[in-house]
């Protein structure tokens, strides 16, 4: 069982190294790139028609790894936050959200701390992309990630022809005038892929962090206001906002 003063000395570290890692965590949310993928490949119409490689761009990262990424990058700081203020104050309140008891005996400091941490995780989800609203999307589960319904475009190619603007006589050559025909040779059939989430599941976590928000602050204003037991609050914390982590 560790002492509180060797808590509050590890405290400082956890949050820098949080902060360091959350803060990758949104640059990657930054590059829409990393969330797209696609899939074409090439049919040419004819048996012998001239063939094209398959193209292909994999997902490189999805909106549920990046909520992985971030329980992993602020779950220790909560716990070790949590284990210090549980420890050191007396004023204690519940966190209560549409009757369901989240968190119980929280201390003030603590409270205070979560206000932060959620305005954080609001703008987090906020971040979050969203798959885009004029494609169908299916989840496809050989990418575990979405997947566009395919389509089709036409690949043409450049032939000439030749038009015969006045014919041959006995004094003078046929005139024939030459132009290129775009002629579809074949069909590139697309298929696109996205690592982000449906606009309806970020807008239902958002209203989980403003429900939890609104009911930290009246713990707050509800409460009162060594060796310490570890405390875990942050997988109670993360399964609410984010369902259970699998």
């Amino acid at each position: 069982m560790a002492k509180l003063n060797q808590i509050i000395a590890m405290l400082n570290g956890k949050k820098n190294q949080a902060q360091k890692d959350i803060t990758e965590v949104y640059k990657k949310l930054q590059k829409e790139t990393l969330f797209e993928g696609i899939s074409r490949t090439y049919q040419p119409l004819d048996e012998d028609g001239e063939t094209q490689p398959p193209e292909r761009k994999n997902v490189q990262f999805t909106a549920r790894l990046a909520i992985d990424e971030c329980r992993q990058a602020l779950g220790k700081m909560f716990d070790i936050t949590a284990t210090q203020d549980f420890n050191n104050c007396d004023a204690k309140s519940d966190i209560v959200v549409d009757g369901q008891t989240i968190l119980s005996d929280v201390p003030v400091t603590h409270l205070l701390f979560l206000e932060k941490q959620l305005t954080d995780l609001h703008t987090f989800v906020s971040q979050i992309p969203i798959l885009d609203p004029s494609e169908r999307w299916l989840w496809d589960e050989n990418t575990d990630c979405y997947a566009s319904e395919a389509f089709v475009t036409n690949r043409t190619k450049k032939t000439p022809r030749s038009h015969v603007l006045y014919d041959a006589t006995t004094e003078h050559p046929a005139q024939v005038e030459m132009f290129t025909e775009d002629v579809k040779v074949g069909e590139w059939r697309t298929v696109k892929f996205s690592g982000a989430i449906p606009a309806q599941e970020r807008n239902q976590i958002l209203e989980r962090v403003r429900k939890l928000q609104d009911a930290a602050k009246y713990a707050r204003e509800q409460a009162n206001g060594m060796d310490v037991e570890d405390q875990k609050t942050s997988s109670k914390i993360f399964e609410y906002l984010f369902g259970a982590q699998t």
